[in-house]
């Protein structure tokens, strides 16, 4: 059964992103249709998967991370606007039958992302 999965890791403090504001959308052309929206733990992780079984399906999604507002309740004081204040993954998904792991590294003034397993 395939599944979508998630996390954050601050560079910035060398820990995981806790309480970061997260949406996940189902790409459909130019229209966003929210699926979930929650926060990640004291782990940097989702309690549980984003999308799993018949809900997680081929196509396109984004996941949008609130790192500003994280790294400002964290004291780091940003620029106005924040260089990064939502952090925008856009991905395919061509097998929903696999286990899709799209972690967040982030700081304020840069971001990566990988297939993870």
């Amino acid at each position: 059964m395939g599944r979508l999965t998630t996390h954050v890791l601050d560079a910035t403090h060398g820990c995981p992103g806790s309480d970061i504001e997260l949406q996940l959308y189902r790409v459909d052309g130019a229209a966003l249709s929210l699926l979930a929206s929650l926060r990640t733990n004291a782990d940097g992780r989702c309690d549980a998967p984003l999308l799993e079984g018949e809900a997680f399906m081929r196509g396109t999604y984004q996941l949008h991370f609130a790192v500003g507002d994280y790294y400002r309740a964290r004291g780091f004081e940003l620029p106005q606007p924040a260089f990064l204040d939502t952090v925008v993954l856009r991905f395919g998904v061509a097998d929903s039958a696999q286990h899709f792991h799209v972690p967040l590294l982030v700081s304020p003034y840069s971001y990566s992302t990988y297939r993870g397993s």
